[in-house]
């Protein structure tokens, strides 16, 4: 709830003019039985026809000035709800983009998803029943037993106990239905994981002939989900079948005790039609009010799982919102590891261990060793995708952690493992990290990432379409793209993981060649697995179990470093060998 009236704050003129047309709506529909019970009664009085066209009318006015605070109340309330929404994921994206690797890791992607797009869905749709459905049951109901009781106590005391007991039968269903909900949204959850999985991985399925056994899996998942579901809404079935057994009784009682009454001219025939009429729109309201909070636990633990994302302290923190005054002269190194170790929360020993080496600017430093070295954690960590255990991280002098996070990252230009594309063009994507680039300074970062030959085959050139992810490309082709984003950059630090993996030999060479040309007025880190792609680096960090083997130039590590020369004899064999 206090997620609600978080994101309702901003908007409490139009809440409040909502609820006033809801409610004069609400009064007009109780006034006008009230109209219908005076003229019955002044028709069986015999009253002259005037009199009771003038209340006719009077009642033809009531519905129409409740129609349209009806239509208006509807309206405002449409706008409330969609623009509290809009605000509500917002807010998360927005979070989202402060989320390290590590918190995307603890809430799971499909899981934000989830709570991005059918979580606010789910608490639209409550804040919308709950402003037209539920506010207005207590104006109601105090005005419909105050009519109730001004025509006949006794009646009044009945329908004010009918309204007790449905009310606690609301109560009892809601209690009953909160553990439910929260276990529905748990097993959709699971849904999205399990059909996300299905749809990204259709290839490997179908490569492994297991479409039988995802079948299952999806139908398990989905028929968890109905299981659930299903009991949640036997709740409804329930409550319903109980309000209109208490509406008849209600009903039955009111003809029971209004005949001697009306005998003794204690009450009138349209008193009675206006008591029911009061009954009826009270149930009415109540059961619809009911079916609404019985999704209310549901919302409530749509709510819990927004804010658990919204409130969540990222692991990576700002500490402090100035710049860094720029150097009159750039700093001669770029980038320093100075004794960092580094483990991640959920390891038992470090996955870095005392790394210290400079990256110069006009140098290019590699990085290499075997699987789960530790080689992507160090440009993890030049980026603070996450913060160093013990040590420094330094650019241009400067501890990282003491500069905002878009600071650094406006020095770096990152090529990733897995390269990554987006929906949109050539030149969209190659503008990712510099909006104002021309499409010369396109083309020439093109030719230097080898690409060139690739742009002039494509009938649209720069404007050529790129499906999510480069899926309409190679991996070859969506790295050497990924490469010219970078150098469109142009920024002080390259750091390219594991990034040349997709492209043969003859490619990798003249890449390198040109690269070198290019980034001669920065700072290069490459993180690669074949020694052919760092054998000319200024330096080259050998990595093993996350501890530094050795540091040098490819002859020196040759010389001096045991597990450099295994690398380079194994992978040397394996050329000889193809």
């Amino acid at each position: 709830m206090r997620l609600i009236i978080q994101f309702l704050k901003p908007h409490w003129k139009l809440f409040a003019a909502t609820v006033v047309l809801l409610t004069l709506d609400v009064m007009g529909g109780l006034f006008i039985p009230t109209l219908a019970a005076q003229m019955l009664n002044l028709g069986t009085a015999g009253a002259p026809f005037a009199r009771l066209c003038r209340t006719g009318a009077l009642m033809a006015a009531a519905a129409l000035a409740s129609g349209a605070c009806a239509i208006g109340g509807g309206y405002l309330c449409a706008v409330l709800v969609s623009r509290v929404s809009r605000d509500i994921r917002v807010a998360l994206y927005e979070k989202s983009l402060k989320l390290s690797i590590y918190d995307f890791r603890h809430f799971g992607t499909a899981s934000i998803t989830t709570r991005t797009v059918s979580d606010v869905n789910t608490i639209q749709m409550a804040l919308t029943n709950t402003v037209q459905l539920i506010l207005p049951v207590p104006i109601i109901c105090v005005t419909a037993l105050i009519l109730c009781f001004r025509l006949d106590v006794q009646i009044g005391l009945v329908l004010l106990a009918v309204i007790g007991v449905l009310c606690l039968l609301a109560g009892g269903i809601l209690y009953s239905a909160v553990p439910l909900f929260q276990k529905l949204q748990k097993l959709l959850d699971r849904m999205s994981q399990v059909f996300l999985e299905n749809i990204t991985g259709v290839r490997v399925i179908r490569a492994f002939n297991n479409e039988e056994r995802e079948e299952q899996r999806t139908d398990e998942a989905f028929g968890d989900y109905a299981a659930t579901s299903i009991k949640a809404n036997l709740r409804f079935a329930n409550l319903d079948a109980l309000s209109f057994f208490f509406i008849n009784i209600f009903i039955i009682a009111v003809y029971y005790m209004s005949g001697a009454k009306i005998s003794v001219g204690a009450l009138e025939i349209g008193d009675i039609t206006a008591m029911i009429e009061y009954a009826i729109l009270v149930m009415f309201f109540l059961m619809m009010a009911q079916m609404v909070i019985l999704t209310l636990p549901r919302a409530l633990e749509c709510c819990g799982r927004i804010r658990e994302i919204l409130e969540h302290t990222p692991e990576i923190l700002d500490q402090t919102e100035e710049n860094p005054r720029e150097r009159d002269v750039p700093a001669e190194a770029v980038l320093e590891f100075r004794d960092v170790s580094f483990r991640f929360a959920d390891a038992q020993e470090d996955a870095l261990s005392h790394l210290s080496f400079v990256c110069r600017r006009g140098e290019t430093t590699a990085v290499i060793g075997g699987t789960g070295s530790g080689k992507s954690t160090i440009a993890s960590l030049a980026l603070r995708f996450h913060d160093v255990s013990e040590g420094q991280v330094l650019l241009n002098g400067i501890d990282i952690r003491k500069m905002p996070q878009a600071y650094l990252r406006d020095h770096l230009g990152y090529v990733q493992q897995k390269a990554w594309l987006f929906s949109g063009t050539i030149a969209s994507n190659l503008r990712y990290g510099n909006e104002g680039a021309s499409e010369e300074e396109l083309l020439h970062a093109l030719e230097v990432a080898q690409a060139g030959e690739l742009i002039r085959s494509l009938p649209d050139g720069l404007q050529s379409y790129v499906a999510q992810g480069g899926a309409n490309f190679s991996g070859g082709q969506k790295q050497r793209l990924s490469i010219a984003r970078a150098l469109v950059k142009r920024p002080e630090l390259y750091i390219v993981d594991d990034g040349f993996s997709a492209l043969d030999f003859k490619t990798d060479a003249a890449l390198r060649k040109a690269l070198a040309e290019e980034t001669k007025d920065a700072a290069v880190l490459i993180i690669a697995q074949r020694v052919s792609t760092i054998r000319r680096a200024s330096q080259i960090i050998v990595l093993h179990d996350g501890k530094m083997a050795g540091i040098g130039t490819h002859e020196e590590l040759m010389a001096h470093c045991r597990v450099y020369r295994e690398i380079y004899e194994s992978q040397t064999k394996e050329a000889q060998e193809e």
